[in-house]
C-alpha cells in the first residue's frame, strides 16, 4: 500500500485484509507532517483521525463496513461545513467558529465511512482562481510549489495530488473543481444543478452556480464518490460504451488567448477520443457569451453584499478587496439583478439538448499555473489577460447548470494540463462512463 493508492484500491484491500485503515491513516498523517509545511494545503486538521481509523479497522475485521468509503482518508474544502472543524472560507472570523454539524455532502461521505483528515485551504469566499488568503497564507502546487494549484479548491487538489489525502470534496462555482484538477493532474467532477443535494452550509455567494463534487486520482473513484454524494448516478452510462458519441471539440473561446502547450494537449485529447471510436467535430461554441460576461462579475459582488447583510462580522474581517466588492454589490438594484438572472435563464434554454452533440471537449484553463501569490496571470500566450482570462472555458458551464468532468491530458513543460468534457443536463453518468473508457485506454 502507498499514499498514492486510490480509494477503490484501498477499499478492495480492506475487504481482502491486505490493507489496514489505521496504517493508511498513519501514513497520511506522516505525509502531511512532512510535506504540508511547504505546500500549505491544509487550513485545519482533524484531531480524531486515528480514533476513526481504529473504528474502521474493527468494522472491516468484523465484516461490517459502514459504507463504500469506510476507512478512506479525505480532505474537505474549507467552505464546506464539517462538524468539529471551522468552515473558515479563508476568513478570520469564520476561522474562530466551530460548527457541530455536517452539511449534506459532507454528511454523505462521513456516513459512507470516509475519514476526514481536515480542511483544504481556499481563497477568501472562494471567488478567485488561485489559493491564498490573509488568514492561512498561500497554497503551492505539488509539481512546483512556487506556482499555484489554481483555485478555489487549491488546498484540496494540492493535498490529493501530493498523497496527503486519497480524495477530496471541492466546490465549483465558476471552474473551481475543474481548473485546479487540471493544474495538478487529477480527475474532477462538477455535477449539474440538483445532482448533489446541498443544505445546512454557509451562505451561497454564487447561488446555484456552485455545486459540490469529488476530486480524485482516478476516474473510477469519481464514480465511487459521485454515487455516494448523489445516491444515484444519473444519465446514460451505457451510451459511452455502446455507440460512438458525437463530440464537439472547442479549442478556443472567440479571440481569447490560450497557451500553445494547452492547445497541443487538446489535440492529443481529440486523438484519444477518436481512437475510442467517437465522432469529433471541430468548431466554435454555438453561444454568444457576451451577455453573460457583462454580468458575471456582478453576481459575486451582489452575493458578497448579501453575505455581509446576513453576517456583518464576517465581512468586517474580510480583506479590503472583498469589502470593496460587497460595497459595489450593495449599490446594485433589483432590476440589475433581475436582468442578470434573465440572461442566465436564457443561457440555460440555449444549451438545452447541447445542439445535438453528446459531449463538448474543451480545455479546463487557458493558462498554465502561474506564481502562487498572484491572483491571475497578467499575460497568456504573450497577450494581455484580465482577471478571468485564464478561466474563459469554465464559467459558462456553471451558469448553464450543466455537468462537466475534468481529466488529466498529460504534461506540458513538466506541468499537468487538464481537459473537460461537458454533457447535457442529467449526463453525469455519461461523463463518468466516458472517463472510465479514457482511463482504461490510457
Amino acid at each position: 500500500m502507498t499514499p498514492l493508492d486510490d480509494a477503490t484500491t484501498l477499499v478492495a484491500g480492506y475487504r481482502a485484509g491486505t490493507h489496514d485503515p489505521l496504517r493508511v491513516a498513519e501514513q497520511h498523517l506522516a505525509r502531511i507532517a512532512r510535506l504540508d509545511q511547504e505546500l500549505n494545503a491544509y487550513s485545519a486538521q482533524a484531531g480524531d483521525v486515528l480514533e476513526e481509523a481504529r473504528a474502521s479497522r474493527d468494522r472491516w475485521a468484523e465484516g461490517r463496513p459502514k459504507g463504500p468509503l469506510d476507512g478512506v482518508p479525505v480532505i474537505i474544502k474549507d467552505n464546506l461545513v464539517s462538524a468539529g472543524l471551522p468552515a473558515a472560507w479563508g476568513n478570520a472570523e469564520l476561522a474562530r467558529r466551530v460548527p457541530e454539524h455536517d452539511e449534506l455532502p459532507v454528511a454523505a461521505v462521513r456516513q459512507a465511512g470516509a475519514i476526514i483528515l481536515g480542511k483544504g485551504n481556499t481563497p477568501e469566499f472562494a471567488v478567485e482562481g488561485y489559493t491564498g488568503n490573509a488568514t492561512f497564507g498561500t497554497t503551492g502546487n505539488p509539481y512546483a510549489p512556487n506556482l499555484t494549484p489554481g483555485g478555489s479548491s487549491g488546498g484540496v487538489v494540492a493535498a490529493v495530488a501530493a498523497g496527503m489525502a486519497v480524495a477530496g470534496l471541492g466546490t465549483d462555482g465558476g471552474g473551481s473543481i475543474r481548473r485546479p484538477a487540471g493544474y495538478t493532474g487529477l480527475w474532477g467532477l462538477k455535477p449539474g444543478i440538483g445532482a448533489v443535494p446541498r443544505g445546512q452550509g454557509l451562505a451561497q455567494v454564487l447561488l446555484d452556480f456552485e455545486t459540490v463534487g469529488p476530486l480524485t486520482r482516478s476516474a473510477r473513484d469519481l464514480a465511487l464518490f459521485h454515487g455516494v454524494l448523489s445516491c444515484c448516478v444519473r444519465g446514460h452510462r451505457a451510451a459511452a460504451q455502446s455507440r460512438p458519441l458525437r463530440v464537439l471539440a472547442v479549442a478556443r473561446i472567440g479571440e481569447a488567448p490560450c497557451d500553445p502547450g494547452i492547445l497541443e494537449r487538446f489535440g492529443v485529447s481529440v486523438g484519444r477520443l477518436e481512437a475510442l471510436g467517437h465522432e469529433v467535430t471541430h468548431g466554435a461554441l454555438p453561444l454568444d457569451l457576451g451577455p453573460l460576461n457583462e454580468v458575471w462579475a456582478r453576481m459575486a459582488e451582489i452575493g458578497l453584499a448579501h453575505l455581509g447583510s446576513r453576517d456583518p462580522e464576517v465581512l468586517a474581517a474580510a480583506a479590503p478587496k472583498y469589502r470593496e466588492m460587497a460595497a459595489r454589490g450593495a449599490g446594485g438594484s433589483a432590476v440589475e439583478l433581475y436582468e442578470a438572472l434573465s440572461r442566465v435563464f436564457a443561457l440555460r434554454e440555449a444549451v438545452r439538448g447541447l445542439w445535438g452533440y453528446d459531449v463538448i471537449l474543451m480545455p479546463t484553463a487557458a493558462a498554465p499555473p502561474w506564481p502562487a501569490t498572484e491572483a491571475f496571470p497578467p499575460q497568456i500566450a504573450g497577450q494581455p489577460a484580465g482577471p478571468r482570462g485564464h478561466a474563459v472555458y469554465t464559467g459558462w458551464v456553471n451558469a448553464s447548470g450543466l455537468p462537466a468532468l475534468a481529466f488529466p491530458a498529460g504534461l506540458s513543460q513538466g506541468l499537468p494540463v487538464g481537459m473537460q468534457l461537458i454533457a447535457d443536463q442529467g449526463g453525469e453518468g455519461l461523463l463518468l462512463a466516458l472517463a472510465a473508457s479514457l482511463e482504461a485506454a490510457a
